[in-house]
């Protein structure tokens, strides 16, 4: 989970009410679930066996592909859509810290993303790993530190629930709330298709190459049920309380603890400020969960910048174009294209107005559109090529024509062993 989780999710409760965010996180704990019981333990297996250890080269070896050209598109969608969700984070950290310390946002941005470049640049992928599980824990304090604080500044469950009820819409789960954040204002039907359209955000999961790196480095294949239950709790509990952080803060502006906000994705940001505003335990605890919002932007961001720059060196460079470059020279290049994807995120995260949502759903949509199909059809459908794991229609006249993903491509190990 990365800053969507903490300023992305409740800024979409804060400003519309439950229905959108609801069926945003159904989609996400359902897709998390699933990720990690059909594709987890296949993945690990399969890229073990052909000694493959990034999603483009994993397409590569699975196929076959003796041309690479599947390597060098996978390895470019990976570039291009990591991209915008690095910008993501670097849009979050500008919120974060222009809200904070009355800066202006594009110095705060531009720091903060130099902060994350050099942080990712100097670790690696354990060293992303470790902190990650430390990010989390940060996470959750912060999550339960806000809700708990913003119940109390309130007044209390029932006037968060009174205040949610008398606006229009506001926990409906078939129409948002337009309007003010504090105003009745009117309820905006939510159509079946847009439920549909939402939910399928869990479809993305199947294609982040950054969690199916992470399945990939599993150490013990004994460890994935143990991990599957911890996933999918914590998302669902994490999901959980920061849309309900969002109703919280709309109740605390109801209720003249805070202002109205421009900007619903700074909700936590200012619950964080009128903690610390109370003595220095409570600024310690809001330190705390500044720190949260800190640490789930850089969690995701290292491991989207190590995964996008070791497509460039390792299967751009040495796998599509066949240099035979030293160790040295591929951890230059490595980084030289994490420079690069950084002055490019700074330069889409410029606009200080840019939604941290907004960001991560094009992303997040690009990533499931490219990815997942063809890493469900390649771990559970035999029959499907490289031709069809890149679009390309192989026409083969024998008898007639037939399409070229439906000739059987013969595995390395047969799939019912995975």
């Amino acid at each position: 989970m990365s800053s969507w989780l903490l300023m992305g999710l409740p800024g979409l409760a804060y400003a519309t009410g439950l229905c959108d965010p609801f069926w945003t996180a159904v989609g996400l704990a359902v897709g998390t679930y699933l990720n990690w019981l059909f594709v987890a333990n296949r993945l690990r297996v399969y890229s073990q066996e052909i000694n493959e250890f990034t999603i483009p080269g994993f397409f590569s070896g699975r196929y076959r592909d003796s041309s690479h050209v599947i390597l060098l598109i996978s390895a470019l969608v990976i570039v291009i859509f990591f991209v915008p969700y690095t910008a993501s984070g670097f849009a979050a950290c500008g919120k974060l810290f222009s809200t904070l310390f009355d800066m202006d946002y594009h110095v705060a941005m531009v720091i903060s993303a130099i902060v994350i470049l050099v942080y990712t640049t100097l670790g690696g992928f354990l060293a992303a790993s470790v902190t990650d599980f430390i990010q989390s824990i940060i996470m959750s304090a912060a999550l339960i530190t806000v809700f708990v604080y913003g119940i109390h500044h309130a007044g209390g469950i029932s006037a968060v629930a009174e205040n949610a009820k008398s606006l229009s819409g506001y926990l409906s789960v078939t129409a948002t709330h337009a309007g003010g954040a504090s105003e009745v204002g009117s309820a905006s039907s939510y159509g079946v298709i847009t439920t549909i359209s939402v939910l399928s955000w869990g479809l993305g999961y199947f294609g982040m190459p950054h969690i199916l790196l992470r399945f990939m480095a599993i150490e013990d294949r004994k460890k994935l049920k143990l991990s599957r239950r911890i996933a999918s709790i914590w998302v669902v509990i994490a999901m959980a309380a920061a849309i309900l952080i969002g109703i919280i803060g709309n109740g605390m502006t109801a209720a003249g603890a805070l202002e109205l906000l421009d900007d619903g994705e700074t909700i936590l940001v200012n619950i964080a400020k009128h903690i610390a505003s109370n003595g220095i335990f409570p600024a310690m605890a809001g330190g705390i969960i500044l720190a949260g919002i800190l640490a789930s932007t850089m969690s995701t961001a290292d491991s989207q910048l190590l995964a996008a720059s070791s497509s460039v060196s390792e299967n751009i460079l040495r796998g599509f174009f066949k240099l035979k470059v030293s160790d040295k020279t591929s951890l230059i290049v490595a980084r030289l294209t994490l420079v690069v994807i950084g002055i490019i995120g700074i330069i889409i995260a410029w606009d200080s107005n840019s939604s941290v949502f907004g960001i991560v759903s094009f992303a997040w949509a690009g990533f499931g559109a490219s990815f997942a199909p063809v890493m469900l059809f390649s771990l559970f459908w035999k029959r499907t090529t490289k031709w069809g794991g890149y679009g390309r229609h192989d026409l083969r006249r024998h008898h007639g024509f037939r399409l070229g993903i439906l000739n059987r491509t013969h595995l390395r190990i047969p799939l019912q062993n995975l």
